[in-house]
């Protein structure tokens, strides 16, 4: 056992342990090593000495919970949120966000290492924004007269009159959806909301009912009155200098501040005759590379995005060919790379049949927004592997005062 480590003696799997933080993980939790096994906390820092009990056993890894922060780090703050640590959607509140965006740092470049088997560039560069009020879509949970966001790995929702990472008008449809459960006019089947905005209207879609019960016209109609400027169809997002349509159904990035930013850097300085998009969504980056590419293809499998970019690009008279199709499905009958393919992969990432057909093509550049670090790390081993290597790799944090990360990672040939 270390010197700097003690543990109390008590029954079962309440044992209590007082270790140091190593470092953070993806996920959130700070990491801590008892007798050769991983402990894995929330709400701690890096360097920090805390009084840990365990509440769950699995394998080699104890999860454990915070009791008290013996010795404190230096980045460690107040949390702005009454309700931190008991809500799940935010995790890093307790730490200055100067320290937020180098712990993300120091996380991407070990989930690179460790699953890719990759040596990150020596600079990751880091975009940021206003770390507070950036969200523009919020799904709220309803349970009861409760109204707010799940607890961390439970269906019990934390009631919350207010939320510190949401925009104003979304924090305007949280007061008027906690009046309206108090209201015997509520559909009490309605389980959760969600809410998207472009600070004038409010898009809202009912996202979970018991049963799939359907909701009344008649409470979209109250909801206008309690909420003015909401809408259940497609609201326009200004983003770039364009205008997007987007439909409930369609993807669109969250943070209000960061948009710009993030096209700015997914496209770089590439230019070319050709360029492809693959999960283009309602063309938030399809629209810019017109800018650089005398010809851009945009492949999204989402029928509706796929009609809301079309639309955009008519209105913006920017000529884009779009299909519908998965990114799979379309690479396979491609035979000509081409100059650059930009790739806003979900959660999964590229996945091995992508990779497999970007190999075959060989296109000079490649540019990868991903929003999964473990599963980007994936993508770039094959990639690496295959010839390419990695010429820029940028933080954009999308999303503060969580475990979140959005990154960009520009490969060549």
């Amino acid at each position: 056992m270390r010197d700097n480590e003690d543990v109390q003696k008590s029954e079962g799997p309440a044992a209590e342990l007082t270790l140091p933080v190593e470092k953070l993980v993806y996920g959130g939790s700070g990491l801590s090593r008892h007798e050769g096994r991983v402990v894995m906390t929330p709400f701690v820092l890096p360097g920090e000495r805390a009084r840990i009990v365990i509440e769950r056993e699995k394998k080699d890894v104890l999860n454990g919970r915070v009791l008290e922060v013996l010795e404190k780090s230096e980045a460690r703050t107040s949390p702005l949120c009454s309700v931190f640590g008991r809500c799940g959607g935010c995790h890093y509140q307790h730490a200055l966000y100067p320290a937020q965006v180098e712990m993300k740092k120091d996380v991407l470049r070990e989930v690179l290492q460790r699953i890719g088997k990759i040596t990150p560039p020596e600079t990751i560069e880091a975009i940021t924004g206003e770390p507070w009020g950036y969200r523009n879509r919020i799904q709220l949970h309803i349970d009861g007269q409760k109204v707010g966001y799940r607890e961390p790995g439970s269906h019990a929702v934390v009631d919350t009159s207010e939320c510190p990472v949401s925009s104003p008008k979304l924090n305007e449809s949280l007061r008027a959806l906690r009046r309206m459960v108090r209201n015997h006019r509520f559909p009490r089947f309605v389980r959760s909301i969600e809410f998207f905005t472009n600070e004038r209207e409010v898009q809202v879609n009912v996202h979970e009912t018991m049963a799939g019960q359907r909701v009344a016209r008649t409470f979209f109609e109250w909801l206008e009155t309690e909420l003015p400027g909401s809408a259940t169809g497609p609201i326009e997002y200004s983003a770039n200098g364009n205008h997007y349509r987007v439909h409930y159904k369609s993807f669109f990035q969250v943070n209000r501040f960061l948009v710009g930013a993030l096209t700015k850097a997914a496209i770089g300085d590439a230019t070319g005759e050709k360029a492809l998009e693959l999960y283009a969504g309602v063309g938030l980056f399809s629209l810019s590379l017109t800018n650089s590419f005398a010809r851009v293809d945009a492949v999204e499998s989402v029928k509706v995005a796929v009609e809301d970019a079309e639309g955009n690009a008519k209105r913006a008279r920017k000529q884009i060919n779009h299909f519908r199709a998965t990114s799979e499905e379309f690479l396979a009958g491609v035979t000509e790379a081409p100059d650059f393919v930009l790739a806003d992969p979900p959660r999964a990432g590229l996945g091995p049949e992508v990779v497999k057909e970007l190999i075959r093509l060989k296109p000079r550049r490649i540019g990868i927004v991903s929003c999964d670090p473990s599963t980007l790390a994936r993508d770039l081993k094959g990639l690496c592997e295959a010839g390419y290597r990695i010429k820029t790799t940028t933080l954009v944090d999308l999303f503060p005062q969580t475990y979140h990360m959005e990154t960009i990672t520009h490969l060549e040939l």
